[in-house]
């Protein structure tokens, strides 16, 4: 009993060593090409209320949504809390380059602490424009050690390739 007791303190101690070695920053993007001109994407990412049509977080139909700041680009701000899926925070558009880059600053307060930089990049290719979501930010320790057990890069791409895929269907009607 004493023996399994030490071997478990052991293997925890190297975990939470090991999380400390760990990037204190991460990058999450994905790129998806839409047929649409960049012009007739930008509004649908650069206005929050278009963002119903698209997002990958709408999974909480009671979800409480709160609009403030501009309408659109600059200054447009959006805030929610809902179930334990999509947890509680805001997101605001602080910088907005028509019709080519969107930058927003996403404020997460449940079901973690977190400040990260998001960007949507639109690069017009031929008769289609390629739509790229990247999301940066520090690590918080408990993350880090999260992130040996769950890859968050796939947990949040594939949170982003869905909204890309959304978008795309919404852009080509």
């Amino acid at each position: 009993m004493i023996q399994a007791i030490f071997i478990l303190v052991v293997a925890a101690i190297i975990v939470f060593v090991y999380a400390a070695t760990r990037p204190d920053a991460f990058n999450v993007q994905r790129s998806l090409a839409i047929k649409a001109a960049p012009e007739k994407l930008f509004p649908l990412i650069n206005d929050f209320r278009q963002w119903d049509a698209w997002t990958p977080y709408d999974k909480d139909p009671a979800m409480k949504r709160t609009y403030s700041g501009s309408a659109s680009g600059k200054g447009a701000s959006y805030a929610w809390e809902g179930n334990r899926e999509v947890g509680m925070g805001s997101i605001e558009i602080t910088a907005s380059s028509p019709p080519t880059q969107i930058d927003m600053h996403l404020h997460m307060i449940k079901p973690f602490e977190g400040h990260n930089h998001v960007t949507f990049t639109l690069l017009p290719v031929d008769d289609a424009t390629t739509v790229t979501w990247a999301m940066e930010g520090r690590q918080a320790y408990l993350v880090k050690v999260m992130s040996l057990f769950v890859n968050m890069d796939n947990m949040v791409g594939k949170d982003f390739e869905v909204g890309l895929a959304k978008l795309k269907a919404v852009a080509e009607r």
